[in-house]
């Protein structure tokens, strides 16, 4: 497909991160398929994600097509922006045609990317996680690229004002070991995997991180930050549902 937008969009982006000075590190980047379909999976704890987890299939060359909410794509600045990247919009309220859309990208050799969370983590570890990716791998027959981001949060994140003028964040990129489901392979069983191999790939990605700080708020009340803790996050997530209710 014609690709007008996509490559500006990242050449302006890491023109920013490199004013901004950002120290991005990424790893396990020679694991992205340079060919062919597969579902890249990350944890979610930034507005800035998307652009992150596409700088892990970089240096394979790939550009990632991310499943996003519909409403993305109906604002008037990042909708036609996100159509011309050729993303893929998910309409919560019927949400097979997105799941039909992401198969026949993959099926055409497209790298397809979701946050399995659905939403931000406020307690910056990973939350349950859907099903929907590894049904989309076994549906296209293609492997799935776990991810770990870490840093993002800091410069914008939900609940926080967005601090996007920042100065020498660290960033930490962390791809994980491919995994290849079955069409006889448990869904349940390997949502599970995912989700642990998620978990582990955010647990290093935040113990080897180059700044440390105990009582910050961008770090995971289990390394002695002040986010919520999972359970306190999820009462936050059920508060919010019912002021929008």
């Amino acid at each position: 497909m014609t690709e007008l937008v996509y490559p500006p969009v990242i050449r302006a982006a890491l023109t920013a991160f490199k004013l901004l000075d950002l120290r991005i590190r990424v790893e396990g980047a020679e694991r992205v398929p340079r060919s062919g379909g597969a579902v890249l999976v990350s944890n979610h704890v930034s507005y800035l994600d998307f652009v992150f987890a596409g700088l892990a299939a970089r240096p394979s060359r790939r550009l990632v097509r991310f499943m996003a909410k519909q409403e993305v794509f109906s604002h008037p600045v990042s909708g036609p922006l996100m159509r011309g990247m050729h993303h893929i919009p998910v309409d919560r309220t019927a949400g097979a045609g997105a799941f039909h859309a992401a198969v026949r990208a993959l099926r055409a050799g497209e790298i397809v990317g979701n946050f399995a969370e659905a939403t931000i983590s406020r307690s910056f570890t990973v939350k349950d996680i859907k099903s929907g990716p590894i049904r989309m791998a076994v549906g296209a027959g293609v492997p799935i690229i776990p991810v770990a981001l870490w840093g993002g949060q800091r410069l914008w994140t939900k609940g926080r004002p967005r601090r996007l003028l920042q100065r020498h964040v660290p960033i930490t990129i962390l791809v994980g070991e491919l995994m290849h489901p079955g069409p006889d392979d448990d869904i349940v069983k390997l949502t599970a995997e995912l989700r642990r191999r998620m978990s582990e790939l955010l647990d290093e990605a935040q113990r080897t991180y180059p700044e440390i700080t105990p009582g910050a708020w961008w770090q995971p009340a289990h390394l002695g930050g002040t986010a919520p803790t999972p359970e306190e996050a999820a009462a936050l997530d059920a508060a919010a549902r019912r002021r929008v209710s």
